[in-house]
């Protein structure tokens, strides 16, 4: 795919900084790179020349250059990268230089990484690994992202449709050539068990407890008890600073207050919330209905128990749903307490108060997380299609006594979609969403 403007933008971050990339792409490339350093570089080598401004001639920097040529390039056309010092007086000359050139304009969001999707350099969710590689900020994260980016989903996606196809192709010959000495009488055998065989297959690797979307977005823990029972104290003891306020007056905490830990190369996202109690006020019936939201929807539920008063159970109706562990509170005062099985027991006084705690969220993690198994599915829509994939493929093996060639359309409709998690079809609506995630020069 041929695009008539050519793209540039700094690609290398906040100014000042020591270096500064800025990156062009397009037909102009290569008539702007001569222009401004008098000839075109050797291929993938680093040239040091003077930067200069042709319309005036005017030297604006002396740096790296780097000549990419098409397809052979990130976004699959001529590209160039010019490395300069990273001064705001520098870089904002040298865009202004780019802007004059005929059809050069500043990249919109995510435009480079979406000409190379539209030039076959990747497919959608290389591209999703690339912008969750750029916003990663744990260890696992990291990971994932590279083995997303890298195409490992893709070719398991590809697998998948070759098998698909595959069926269809057998079916499609038995329909058209069944005269035909080559072609198998009955193909029922070879592609309903191999169907069979890959919807399980799928179904098991959908099986995961939803661990790449854990890992991308972070492992929710939402502190929850009755009021004064040291949600916030604990919150504050996680964060090892003052994020919440901490009172002996109930209902303090009427809103919801986060903090992300790294934790194990987890991220984890903790969550203070407004005490649980019968209450008349408006504003603290909101926070509590808040609270009730954030457990719906969280990975694990602390409820916090001072031990001098009597255990409050979490009657909530998601429990069922939720872990949840009883964690009791302001042990420092009460040595001689005796946790019940399976709650834990936890001070913010002492340096070691909230040890247990953490070391029960560590393990937590870490049985529930943690795999030998890459997580590759990191996002609701590829989950989503999976699971229609295999609703068709399913409906497809059941349809029995229908005309062989309704099945084969429920087969044509589980490739599909497939072919919308890679972006291989029907997926314009799409685009716009996961580009507006990269920043400009990328």
């Amino acid at each position: 795919m041929v695009s008539i403007d050519t793209i540039y933008a700094l690609s290398s971050g906040g100014l000042p900084s020591g270096v500064a990339v800025i990156r062009l792409s397009g037909e102009q490339s290569r008539s702007v790179v001569k222009s401004i350093i008098g000839s075109v570089p050797p291929l993938r080598k680093a040239v040091l020349k003077d930067l200069s401004n042709p319309f005036d001639k005017i030297v604006i920097d002396r740096g790296l250059v780097l000549w990419f040529e098409g397809p052979n390039s990130f976004t699959g056309e001529d590209c160039v990268e010019f490395h300069l010092h990273g001064g705001r007086a520098v870089v904002s000359a040298f865009l202004e230089l780019l802007s004059k050139f005929d059809n050069c304009r500043l990249a919109e969001q995510g435009e480079f990484s979406k000409r190379a999707f539209e030039n076959g350099k990747f497919d959608l969710t290389e591209i999703e690994g690339l912008s969750d590689l750029l916003a990663a900020e744990t260890e696992q994260q990291r990971i994932q992202a590279v083995n997303l980016s890298s195409g490992k989903l893709r070719k398991q996606l590809e697998e998948w449709r070759s098998i698909i196809v595959k069926s269809r192709a057998l079916i499609e010959a038995e329909l058209d050539f069944s005269d035909e000495e080559d072609v198998p009488g009955s193909v029922s055998d070879q592609v309903w068990s191999s169907i069979s065989t890959l919807s399980k297959e799928i179904s098991l690797f959908l099986d995961d407890n939803n661990r790449g979307e854990i890992i991308r977005d972070g492992f929710r823990v939402v502190l929850m008890g009755a009021p004064n029972s040291g949600k916030s104290s604990l919150l504050n003891a996680f964060a090892k600073r003052d994020v919440a306020i901490v009172s002996d007056e109930a209902g303090t905490t009427r809103d919801m207050i986060e903090v992300s830990l790294n934790i194990s190369g987890f991220n984890v996202i903790i969550t203070d919330t407004a005490g649980i109690r019968e209450t008349q006020s408006k504003v603290e019936l909101e926070g509590i209905r808040r609270a009730n939201v954030a457990g719906s929807n969280a990975n694990l539920i602390y409820w916090l128990s001072p031990m001098n008063e009597d255990l409050l159970e979490p009657e909530l109706e998601f429990v069922s749903n939720v872990d949840c562990v009883v964690v009791n509170t302001k042990s420092d005062t009460y040595s001689d307490f005796v946790p019940a099985n399976g709650s834990l027991v936890c001070n913010t006084i002492l340096p070691d108060g909230i040890d247990r705690v953490i070391f029960h969220l560590t393990n937590y993690i870490g049985k529930n997380l943690i795999s030998t198994d890459n997580s590759l599915l990191t996002r609701e829509r590829h989950r989503l299609e999976l699971l229609s994939c295999v609703s068709a493929l399913d409906k497809s093996i059941s349809m029995v006594d229908f005309d062989i060639t309704l099945r084969a359309e429920e087969l044509r409709l589980a490739s599909e979609h497939i072919g919308r998690i890679t972006g291989r079809i029907d997926v314009e609506e799409l685009l716009d969403v996961i580009f507006s995630e990269f920043c400009v020069g990328k």
